[in-house]
């Protein structure tokens, strides 16, 4: 695939990385040790309410990224590595929680990053745990990876968790992990993906036989809307799960996810964070869409026609940009977060407009192997799998 670089898209997008590295600073430096969630009025030191510690890592990933942009600056390099192992390393005791769907989360940000730079045994060991305490939430009647709300239900957010025990799996050559990663991947194309290619949230399952009953959602409009954060998790999960398994049904509905994305977005590539909410209540996501231009950068790869995978690249550098000049203003001091209008939970009023953790990590995600991406194609090499 060929990739277009635009040097006014390269000056946008290291300006932002830039900036997103002076916030990140200017947190551990303000609330040191302190793990955030979500902004309220632009601070992330408040006393709002969590209800579990899913984004733990996200802070730490982006601290391990901005050393993967750093290169050849020692100084910065230094600086980046010591502060991700200070944050990444007390994460290792979220391993035996037996409540979190969210491991992949936690760990594939932190611990897998660390483990792709120092080839650490020590390191891979505590993603490989990880990933089988991951793999023990299985339900075996339902055939899916229960969520952390309740055994009898379904999220669709586990589609972002997967891909560790995919990856457990395969280091480990375990055919029972493989299986369970991709029954649950299986079953949640069956229950959660409609045939337009939306999303539900959650779904319910009678415990006792199996059987699959409803879709519903915790945190979309109705249980029959598509929440667009659950989307766009869908959207990157499958591409994920296609990428460890190479089971065409996963990058097939990778596609279905992103083409309904693409269809049904508004043309600035920002979604409403719920796209069947009534038009007075269609506040925006600026999260969703980060997290749709880091899976639309990793399904490009794998598209055989390469004009539908430029397509999809494109798409993705388009959000970036919008993401760049609409939502993100280095000159407001006060504002602690990188990313603006995010949304953390409407329906509880929670993260409402503000920076949320997950926004700004997949926004950095996306900038990086965006520029990464440019820094190859300007030099002549060939474009290689991040």
């Amino acid at each position: 695939m060929i990739q277009f670089v635009l040097e006014s898209d390269r000056k946008l997008f290291e300006g932002a990385m830039g900036f997103a590295q002076q916030q990140v600073k200017r947190l551990i430096e303000k609330h040191p040790d302190f793990y955030p969630m979500y902004t309220e009025g632009g601070q992330w030191h408040h006393d709002g309410p969590k209800f579990t510690h899913w984004c733990d890592g996200f802070l730490p990933g982006m601290m391990w990224l901005f050393l993967k942009h750093r290169g050849q600056d020692k100084a910065e390099s230094r600086f980046w590595m010591d502060q991700a192992i200070r944050y990444s390393r007390p994460l290792e005791t979220r391993i035996p929680e037996s409540d979190v769907h969210d491991m992949g989360f936690i760990f594939f940000s932190t611990f897998y990053r660390w483990y792709r730079l120092t080839r650490d045994n020590s390191i891979h060991e505590i993603v490989l745990e990880a990933g089988k305490k991951l793999a023990s939430h299985f339900n075996d009647n339902g055939q899916y990876l229960q969520s952390m709300v309740a055994e009898d239900s379904i999220f669709i957010d586990v589609m972002m968790n997967v891909g560790l025990i995919f990856y457990a799996a395969r280091e480990l050559n375990d055919k029972r992990l493989r299986d369970i990663a991709t029954r649950h991947c299986i079953t949640t194309r069956r229950t959660l993906i409609r045939a337009d290619g939306s999303t539900a949230h959650e779904g319910i399952f009678d415990l006792e036989t199996g059987e699959f009953l409803r879709q519903v959602t915790q945190q979309g409009f109705r249980g029959d809307s598509c929440w667009s954060r659950g989307l766009t998790w869908a959207l990157y999960g499958f591409t994920a799960s296609y990428e460890y398994s190479r089971d065409p049904r996963f990058l097939s509905t990778a596609e279905a996810c992103a083409d309904y994305y693409i269809t049904h977005t508004p043309s600035d590539g920002v979604p409403p964070w719920d796209y069947n909410a009534p038009t007075e209540e269609r506040l925006v996501d600026s999260s969703a869409a980060a997290i749709a231009a880091a899976g639309l950068m990793r399904l490009c790869r794998h598209i055989a026609d390469p004009m539908k995978g430029h397509f999809y690249w494109s798409t993705a550098i388009h959000i970036l940009r919008t993401l760049c000049s609409k939502y993100m203003d280095p000159r407001e001091t006060d504002w602690e977060g990188v990313l603006k209008g995010g949304v953390y939970h409407l329906p509880k009023d929670l993260g409402v407009n503000e920076s949320v953790m997950w926004g700004d990590y997949y926004f950095v995600e996306a900038l990086e192997e965006a520029l990464r991406v440019m820094r190859t194609a300007s030099s002549g090499t060939p474009v290689a799998p991040n």
